[in-house]
């Protein structure tokens, strides 16, 4: 059978054949590159426009449902603080836990059914964020806490950075002045990673450079431990430990011993 390209191999010792090949795979890259460039630029624009409808619907729900106390450009009022530089993590973390918004801005925030749902809470945060730089949303997924964290080692920082506020069992404690640190039990991984990269109400704000990525993530890996964590003991009582368990006693046993007493009582008449 006769080679088709047979034609073609008696020119390939051509001395223009080297840079007519070389020409043509040039040609072909640089159109290869402009139509990937074309595309790349192509869905930065379909992101940028979805980043700005995103923003858009997030300053009409501001608008409506935070404004009053926020201020019409988030700059604050005399009942609420400034939200310009708080970032997508501050918004996540307080709208999507029910504790934004809030009828009553004097008393602490309690942790609650939420106002908003997913959709509108990222539309919120998206707009908070472009007002001005602050600490990023994440989630649950990018976070990866079960594969990074160290428990042991969370529990050890737990007790050293959290416990004398959340309790050595992180089930929370009164502070000073009728406020109150709020158990971390039952909490999701993400809104506890933007507590600690936050600082929300009287607690602190925890930087890279006081606790690392990965001790938040060990932090994280021990707290949901704990709350999986089977109570051998018997009734585990609130887990806050041996105050609960003396207190239990103490008021079982007087009542046992009042009950001794009148039934003494009663039969010596």
């Amino acid at each position: 059978m006769k080679n088709p390209f047979a034609f073609i191999s008696k020119y390939r010792r051509h001395k223009f054949a080297g840079p007519v090949l070389l020409l043509a795979g040039l040609s072909l890259a640089g159109l290869g590159y402009s139509v990937a460039q074309a595309a790349s630029n192509e869905v930065q624009v379909v992101a940028t426009s979805d980043k700005a409808s995103l923003i858009a619907e997030g300053k009409e729900i501001f608008a409506r449902g935070c404004s009053s106390c926020h201020g019409l450009n988030a700059e604050g009022a005399g009942a609420a603080p400034s939200l310009i530089g708080v970032g997508a993590a501050s918004v996540d973390f307080q709208v999507a836990t029910g504790r934004m918004p809030m009828a009553d801005m004097s008393q602490q925030a309690m942790r609650k059914e939420p106002v908003y749902n997913e959709e509108e809470t990222a539309a919120l945060a998206a707009y908070v964020a472009s007002l001005a730089p602050g600490p990023a949303a994440v989630t649950n997924e990018e976070l990866a806490w079960e594969r990074s964290g160290d428990t042991a080692l969370g529990g050890e920082l737990f007790r050293t950075n959290c416990a004398m506020c959340h309790n050595l069992a992180g089930q929370g404690g009164a502070l000073s002045q009728g406020k109150y640190a709020p158990t971390v039990m039952g909490v999701e991984a993400k809104h506890i990673y933007e507590a600690m990269i936050t600082g929300p109400q009287a607690m602190p704000v925890f930087a890279n450079t006081v606790l690392p990525h990965d001790e938040k993530l060990s932090i994280i890996k021990w707290i949901k431990h704990a709350e999986s964590e089977p109570a051998l003991g018997g009734a585990a009582l609130g887990r806050v430990g041996p105050v609960t368990e003396g207190l239990f006693a103490w008021a079982f046993g007087l009542s046992l011993l009042i009950g001794v007493a009148v039934w003494l009582t009663t039969k010596a008449r």
